[in-house]
């Protein structure tokens, strides 16, 4: 079984579709969410599963904070070989070292169809460029921003009456649906990692 850690700064809606995921299926076992933000609305969500949650509240030095995370994950016991680790809304970037010794055992929600409009504030980056579709993707995470290898995506048509905020909401109904796909196949070891390429087996 493998144990899973969700980390958090907001309102948790992609932990819920992931929490609902593990309830359902039994293939994957949440241990902790972990939270930079002690007002973050997911903490009560996460509460309500049953689940024990962690804050450890911003600092400047991402060495330090990556310390503190690693030795709340080891405690939880998800370590490099039985653990996975979902990014699911945490605003904060990981270094080198935790994403390099926790490799390919971390994953992403971004919304947008990577390697388009990485970073901040994809669906206004989406919008402003006048783009006909964007998306969300589920990819691994390694020591870049948003540029570790993709594991899954899902498309939108972005309308002309559309603007950011309407965008954020259709994109947000793909990413529930999606992520726990991407578990699911992470945790049925459907998953070949080849260099930055994700190869699906038996997927339709």
């Amino acid at each position: 079984m493998i144990n899973l850690a969700i980390l958090i700064s907001g309102r948790g809606s992609n932990m819920k579709a992931i929490l609902n995921f593990a309830a359902t299926k039994k293939i994957i076992t949440p241990t902790v969410v972990i939270s930079n933000n002690y007002d973050a609305a997911g903490i009560k969500i996460a509460s309500k599963f049953g689940i024990d949650t962690i804050i450890i509240p911003n600092i400047k030095d991402r060495r330090i904070y990556d310390k503190k995370l690693e030795k709340v994950l080891l405690k939880y016991n998800i370590t490099p070989k039985n653990g996975l680790i979902c990014l699911a809304g945490f605003m904060r970037i990981l270094g080198a070292d935790l994403t390099k010794k926790y490799k390919n055992r971390i994953m992403n929600i971004h919304p947008s169809l990577l390697p388009a409009f990485a970073g901040l504030n994809a669906q206004k980056q989406a919008i402003e460029y006048g783009a006909k579709y964007s998306g969300c993707t589920i990819h691994f995470v390694d020591a870049g921003i948003d540029t570790g290898p993709i594991i899954l995506q899902a498309m939108v048509k972005i309308k002309d009456n559309d603007n950011h905020i309407s965008l954020a909401k259709k994109i947000l109904r793909k990413e529930h649906q999606l992520y726990p796909k991407a578990i699911n196949l992470f945790a049925t070891k459907k998953l070949i990692i080849d260099g930055k390429i994700v190869k699906i087996i038996n997927h339709v």
